[in-house]
């Protein structure tokens, strides 16, 4: 490995450190649940991911690795485009969208984009508690760019920057956000594959908007007041939830027609305790894929649980096109549980 080489994989290391250390200083072992703006972005992407608990950052070798792993796309052979819809919890829908393509030597570059949408929702006040006849919702939407290279025939490195904006009503916030990941594959342990990715290190969002601003009269009792001083609500500024997610894969078995993929992954979140994610797959011809998971292992009070999935892949008939599909059931408690589809087109 050349000079130039070791002074790449050390400035990754350093910027992994810094960004680790200002998760960790944040941390100081409390769970700080609902303290981050943002929490659509650790919606996870993906039924086969899903369907393997999501552990899944050194598995990643798909276009959904532009959520998971930026650096699973550095390897991809063609172009790639996935769409995904999810009747998420409590009403409320999440769909996403990505594509990636190689540029040969360059590496590879993707785009994504991620909504999230709570559903109509009556507005209520304290003179109309039953709600005034006026709805509103919620929405969130993200937008990355990503860009991934091998650095050398074992080590791949990948960074997505993210547009982030939330509104409710008439307010919104917007942020900026960047994810870095890496995957290193070894010829020990059936090709163990070990992957890591720092997510959402940016900016805190905080709310504006018209509903902020409001009139009072100064004293309502007395004529020739001011019937109309202006009132700003004051909203605080949140950070993004952070989250460093470190992982390890390996082929069980790999014969000409049979896989079993294991996967377990480590996760320090800012916004909760640390956790296990742990999947497997089995593939048999490349066409059929079972899959089966945990998710939040030894999270405390978390509500994720057993995962469970199917998939199928198949080269259309007289052209270069190759079609996935996939699904998971992800149970997550006193929550319910969630139904995800994933269509993936290679081409």
């Amino acid at each position: 490995m050349n000079r130039s080489m070791h002074m790449k994989l050390r400035l990754i290391a350093i910027v992994y450190i810094l960004i680790f250390l200002s998760y960790a200083k944040a941390q100081q072992g409390v769970s700080k649940v609902g303290t981050t703006a943002a929490a659509f972005l650790e919606i996870p992407v993906g039924a086969r991911a899903m369907a393997m608990g999501n552990a899944y950052v050194a598995s990643a070798t798909d276009v959904s690795g532009i959520y998971w792993n930026p650096a699973g796309i550095a390897r991809i052979s063609s172009g790639q485009i996935l769409v995904q819809h999810s009747n998420w919890l409590a009403g409320t829908t999440f769909d996403y969208a990505a594509f990636a393509i190689p540029l040969g030597d360059l590496g590879s570059i993707g785009t994504s984009v991620t909504a999230f949408n709570s559903g109509d929702m009556q507005v209520r006040n304290e003179n109309f508690p039953d709600g005034t006849g006026i709805y509103f919702n919620a929405s969130d939407v993200a937008i990355s760019v990503s860009y991934a290279r091998p650095l050398t025939d074992r080590f791949s490195v990948g960074i997505n920057a993210k547009y982030i904006q939330q509104s409710i009503w008439h307010e919104s916030a917007t942020g900026f956000a960047i994810d870095i990941g890496t995957i290193f594959r070894t010829d020990f342990i059936g090709g163990l594959r070990i992957g890591a990715s720092i997510y959402n290190f940016g900016t805190d969002m905080q709310m504006t908007g018209a509903d902020l601003r409001q009139f009072h009269p100064i004293d309502p009792t007395k004529l020739g007041t001011n019937q109309n001083i202006p009132e700003d609500i004051e909203t605080a500024s949140w950070p993004l939830p952070l989250n460093f997610q470190f992982g390890l894969a390996t082929e069980a078995i790999k014969t000409a027609d049979n896989r079993l993929t294991i996967a377990l992954d480590a996760l320090y979140p800012s916004d909760n305790f640390e956790s296990l994610n742990l999947g497997v797959e089995y593939s048999y011809e490349e066409f059929l894929f079972i899959r089966a998971g945990y998710q939040s292992l030894f999270l405390k009070d978390g509500e994720g649980g057993a995962s469970a999935g199917i998939g199928l892949q198949h080269e259309l008939p007289y052209t270069n096109l190759s079609v996935a599909f996939d699904y998971s059931y992800n149970d997550f408690g006193r929550l319910a549980a969630t139904h995800t589809f994933t269509l993936r087109l290679s081409f």
